[in-house]
């Protein structure tokens, strides 16, 4: 009888656990690697577009990142698989000198072109903007194009056209954290940008997404170093931004994106986890990673759990939605792989995000990691 007992106690405890893990399930249709294998052996920073021919994916992919052999990969969702991974893009400045490439973003425009943003250089600090173009989907790319001096272009988020401005969400971090927003009305053949919308001496920004709101306000969220994710909003289409504050959200000092769903609520991919003292310019494990729905921009609720590993990390999601309401979303798994998921955001079921803490008491033990 006593064995009988302590087998259903068990059982129900199994039971419990694997019921509190599909609550944070539910909506999802596909996860799935976008490669198994690959001829590089570390992978970041994804990126994905919808184009007339399907989706695409980028990311960088070398030894580590930073070193000279990183390089820019794409890879295109056919007949419910991903091709396998193809060089677009790399970092040879001349036959002498050679850097590494960061943080592709994908924008498929109203001209059909699709553009491909990037980063080149010896470091983040040192790092220039470059672009380039495909008229056929991604089959076949332009020359790479050099972005004007003192632009970036989308730092690591997508764009949003917003009356035919289509404007790029950007930051810089060699004197201090600073997030801008730069404009182009011809697809990056020209541009201007905005001032810094924060000062780094009071609240470090980074990395921001752009939400689209009916009223026809804009907020953008960024990565910080103050433990918090970060919020400014628009009331001129993006011309001025209010004072950076912090969201109700908390920030592992890790990227995040941000996308805002056809029926008008905002959709979030990120890390969420309490912040302690043992993080350092507020730099947390990149372990769990979540996603939240908002209507307002201020309240969140908590949707799924895409990843609660404490093995590594799981990082710097990309999310749009396509033309048939899916969410598409490509995030960094322990810098190995690229994971894709597709999510059905009418599946989804909410619960509200008190006092910052994710309902429930998620709680992953994890070391913090780097870069």
């Amino acid at each position: 009888m006593k064995k009988k007992i302590l087998y259903s106690v068990v059982f129900l405890l199994c039971a419990v656990q694997v019921t509190a893990q599909n609550k944070w399930k539910q909506g999802i249709l596909v996860d799935e690697f976008i490669f198994d294998t690959a001829s590089f052996p570390q992978s970041h920073a994804s990126t994905i577009a919808e184009t007339p021919d399907g989706l695409i994916a980028a990311w960088f992919g070398g030894t580590k990142e930073g070193n000279k052999d990183v390089c820019i990969w794409t890879s295109k969702r056919i007949k419910n698989k991903w091709t396998a991974p193809e060089k677009v893009a790399d970092g040879v400045m001349n036959d002498t000198l050679r850097y590494a490439c960061y943080n592709p973003v994908l924008y498929y425009a109203a001209n059909k072109e699709l553009l491909l943003f990037y980063k080149i250089g010896p470091n983040v600090a040192g790092w220039s903007g470059w672009m380039m173009r495909s008229k056929d989907n991604g089959k076949t790319w332009s020359k790479r194009e050099a972005l004007p001096d003192g632009f970036l272009g989308p730092i690591k988020n997508k764009p949003v056209m917003v009356n035919g401005v289509l404007l790029c969400p950007s930051s810089t971090e060699k004197t201090g954290w600073k997030a801008h927003i730069e404009y182009t009305t011809d697809y990056g053949k020209t541009w201007t940008k905005s001032t810094d919308i924060n000062d780094p001496k009071i609240i470090e920004a980074i990395q921001p997404s752009i939400l689209q709101y009916k009223d026809g306000r804009l907020q953008i969220l960024c990565r910080s170093r103050n433990t918090t994710l970060n919020e400014s909003w628009s009331n001129d289409k993006g011309k001025t931004w209010s004072e950076m504050k912090a969201s109700a959200l908390p920030n592992n000092n890790s990227g995040t994106d941000a996308v805002t769903l056809k029926d008008g609520r905002q959709l979030l991919v990120y890390n969420h986890l309490q912040p302690d003292s043992g993080w350092v310019k507020g730099k947390g494990p990149r372990t769990p990673l979540n996603v939240a729905i908002s209507k307002d921009g201020k309240k969140w609720y908590a949707a799924l759990v895409l990843e609660d590993s404490p093995i590594s990390q799981y990082s710097y999601p990309s999310v749009i939605q396509s033309k048939d309401g899916m969410v598409h979303i490509v995030y960094t798994w322990r810098r190995e792989k690229i994971k894709y998921v597709k999510v059905d955001p009418r599946k989804l079921k909410l619960t509200e995000i008190k006092d910052g803490k994710w309902p429930g008491g998620l709680k992953v033990v994890a070391k913090t990691t780097d870069d």
